[in-house]
């Protein structure tokens, strides 16, 4: 198996893991917060597929689907077209009210881009430095392993809270 392949099934386990958290629940269910600043199952999701749409097409050289395939005309969030979630306020969070069609179909259209690129990487592609901004500098493989690790991170807490909004009815 190559380190192309691992990837794949890691970014396809994410994309599953993401219609398991939003598919079926209402645009209030999807917006519930379980305390005045916890994050929605609607943000946590946007959230992640920003960041993994604004991070693997940073390192691909190719245009944001948020921006080049109009997502953020249809999502119309009060935010600015680079925003991907950093630094939200509590106030941030609350203004994401969208349907788990449209954050779905987001993700869908973020992991197509995704998978076409990680499935053309060579193991020696991954050694590529992509960020000299810290120390030590981040390589291609360390990029793509921080973009799992948060999508990760964040579908489950999604998943998290949407056991409780489940139960709560």
């Amino acid at each position: 198996m190559r380190s192309a392949d691992l990837l794949a099934d890691a970014f396809d386990r994410i994309r599953q893991s993401v219609h398991a958290a939003v598919d079926g629940l209402s645009v209030d269910q999807l917006a519930v917060r379980l305390d005045p600043k916890a994050n929605s199952i609607a943000w946590l999701v946007w959230h992640l597929t920003r960041v993994q749409d604004d991070h693997v097409s940073d390192v691909a050289g190719i245009d944001q689907a948020w921006t080049a395939e109009g997502w953020a005309d249809r999502f119309g969030l009060p935010f600015d077209a680079a925003a991907t979630g950093y630094g939200h306020t509590s106030d941030d969070v609350a203004a994401v009210k969208v349907s788990a069609e449209l954050l779905s179909g987001y993700h869908d259209a973020v992991h197509a881009r995704t998978r076409s690129f990680v499935e053309g990487l060579s193991d020696a592609d991954l050694d590529r430095i992509v960020d000299e901004s810290w120390t030590p500098a981040v390589s291609l493989g360390v990029r793509l392993v921080s973009v799992i690790n948060d999508d990760c991170q964040h579908v489950g807490q999604a998943a998290f809270a949407r056991g409780i909004v489940e139960r709560r009815g």
